[in-house]
């Protein structure tokens, strides 16, 4: 091998990286305390290698590391990569690490992000709440108990729709229920909160009202509601009513005693009709249909993190490794986010890491490959799309 210039795309991402902060994270919970000759640094380098490149028809990430061991020295790994030491440090090195490190990177992209638009007229910040259950093998995972034969654990997330940045996370076993994460959230004034049927729980939601936040949620059909007021209503828009409701149900009045308001509304395009409820009674009623549909940015996130968690190979069985892995993924998606902006890459976040993770050994600057995408990537992309 002879001497190589050209940096990879892989270090190009990876000099993003906040080295001093990783470190900070490492030193709190006493990372690197029993090396081993595989630092945590090594093993984040690894993880996220693993999983940009990882395609299940592709390769195997053991192999795929194998492939990749001298290319990785150069990229600032220094440890011997093999699919035991990194198990070893996925089992050893607290998961609290990554998630920690997710945080800084998140309070970096945010603010990068604030000024997007989000696709509905609306000033305020918006956020969609929602979870996604990753399936895990029980013979393999003993401790996530779900249902009889299947073991999960829960994504809760909270995702900013302002660049589809997650500002909140929690990992729980499958079977805690989703409103009961709506106690870990602390409502911001005057933003939106986007969620579906499964945190329709009256006595959480008034927290919101309390709290002079905004949420759009989709009602359950046994919801009892009395109609105070219709309002008039665009039906060319697909709007099919706009009422102000109160809650019947003696228990529900008890714990949501104002007033609430209910859209229905018809999508046209796959004609399915939606009933939502909102604390807000001054955007138009389309408005609020459409900060519903914008929650589809939620499953996009969901679909990414789990294509690259590929549980089916996880490296460690314990909860400390699958939250780990879980972490890891999360922060390689922030960290692209990070790099979209500072690049000023057009891209979406999507197709980005999708056009990264076929060409981290290339030797080209990233951005070359967005404005002239080679055939192969292309190819890559409509594939994946």
């Amino acid at each position: 091998m002879g001497m190589n210039l050209g940096r990879t795309v892989f270090s190009q991402i990876m000099e993003h990286l906040p080295e001093y902060e990783f470190q900070k994270c490492v030193a709190r919970y006493r990372g690197d305390s029993h090396l081993r000759g595989f630092s945590c640094l090594d093993q984040y380098l690894a993880m996220s290698f693993a999983q940009l490149t990882y395609r299940e028809s592709l390769r195997d990430i053991e192999a795929c590391l194998r492939s990749v061991a001298s290319k990785l020295y150069h990229m600032g790994l220094r440890g011997k990569v093999s699919r035991t030491t990194l198990a070893d440090a996925n089992e050893s090195h607290d998961w609290r690490i990554f998630a920690d490190f997710a945080q800084v990177l998140i309070a970096i992209a945010r603010p990068l992000y604030a000024g997007d638009p989000i696709g509905v007229d609306l000033d305020a910040s918006l956020y969609a709440l929602d979870s996604t259950t990753i399936d895990l093998c029980l013979a393999l995972f003993p401790w996530a108990r779900f249902r009889k034969h299947k073991g999960a654990v829960k994504m809760h997330t909270l995702l900013d729709l302002h660049g589809n940045i997650p500002t909140f996370i929690s990992i729980t076993e499958g079977k805690v229920h989703d409103v009961n994460i709506l106690d870990e959230i602390l409502p911001e004034a005057g933003a939106f909160y986007v969620m579906d049927r499964g945190y329709v729980d009256f006595e959480r939601l008034y927290i919101f009202t309390l709290s002079a936040a905004f949420f759009v949620v989709r009602t359950k059909s046994n919801v009892l509601l009395q109609r105070r007021y219709s309002h008039p209503v665009d039906r060319t828009t697909g709007v099919r009513s706009d009422h102000t409701v109160i809650l019947t149900a003696i228990d529900s009045a008890k714990a949501y005693p104002e007033q609430l308001r209910r859209v229905s509304y018809l999508d046209v395009t796959t004609r399915k009709r939606f009933k939502f409820l909102t604390n807000n009674f001054t955007l138009p009623a389309l408005t609020i249909a459409l900060i519903y549909k914008s929650r589809w940015q939620v499953e996009l996130f969901f679909k990414w993190i789990k294509q690259h968690l590929r549980i089916k190979a996880f490296y460690g069985t314990s909860q400390n490794a699958v939250k780990t892995q879980i972490w890891i993924a999360i922060s390689v998606y922030v960290l692209v986010a990070i790099i979209r902006k500072r690049l000023g890459l057009d891209a979406s976040l999507y197709q980005i890491l999708q056009i990264l993770s076929v060409t981290l050994f290339e030797k080209t600057p990233i951005y070359r490959h967005f404005s002239h995408p080679t055939p192969e990537t292309i190819y890559s992309i409509s594939l994946t799309n």
